[in-house]
């Protein structure tokens, strides 16, 4: 679905902006860095819509969108939306944890997902758009691992979770064009996310959200 909507916004806009944020590369099991930084790694369907949840945060330093958790060096956006590399829309976030903490990562990640279904997201259908909290180390393991018993055991909803706990793998950046694409392209990221019914589905499992 979300490649049809995809492909008419690209004949609709002719050309794209060429900015991008710094590549984030991924791949390291340790989240810390010599500059104090660490890094999260989630999976929640269309990339586009995991980085501003994330952007407003403080402590949070940058986001980028890319591919992860699969099988096939250098995917594309067409590889990865064919479903046959294995990799699955990511965004990887640097954040301070001096001023932020993982476990808040977790709680606006949970929110802005839907964590009962497999292999989708909202209209986007397939493995690559599979929820996921891809781990750097054993602490953010732990925590989400944490999260998601949590999340079970408040018996909140009546479905299991399926929301995948993995290790990182390499990440590797997307292509320029869907860097902050909800910064750069406003409309046709509301008009995407609208017709995707995503704020729909997520006013259902997680009640409006707090302004």
């Amino acid at each position: 679905m979300r490649t049809k909507i995809f492909v008419a916004l690209v004949a609709l806009a002719g050309f794209w902006s060429a900015l991008m944020l710094a590549p984030a590369q991924g791949g390291n099991q340790n989240p810390a860095s010599p500059d104090g930084l660490a890094r999260a790694t989630f999976a929640g369907g269309c990339f586009w819509c995991m980085e501003p949840p994330f952007d407003k945060l403080d402590g949070v330093v940058s986001t980028t969108s890319g591919y992860t958790g699969g099988q096939t060096r250098n995917p594309t956006y067409e590889s990865t939306s064919s479903g046959r590399t294995g990799h699955a829309e990511a965004v990887q976030i640097v954040y301070d944890p001096k001023k932020i903490g993982y476990e808040k990562l977790l709680d606006v990640f949970w929110r802005n997902v839907d964590p009962l279904t497999a292999n989708a997201q909202f209209c986007d259908h397939g493995s690559q758009y599979r929820t996921a909290i891809f781990f750097h180390g054993e602490e953010q393991k732990r925590l989400a691992g944490e999260s998601k018993q949590a999340l079970e055991k408040s018996e909140k909803f009546k479905k299991p979770i399926v929301t995948e706990i993995a290790p990182v793998t390499e990440f590797y950046p997307a292509e320029d064009y869907h860097q902050d694409y909800y910064i750069k392209n406003p409309l046709r990221y509301k008009y995407y996310r609208f017709s995707c019914g995503r704020d729909q589905r997520l006013e259902e499992l997680w009640g409006k959200p707090v302004s």
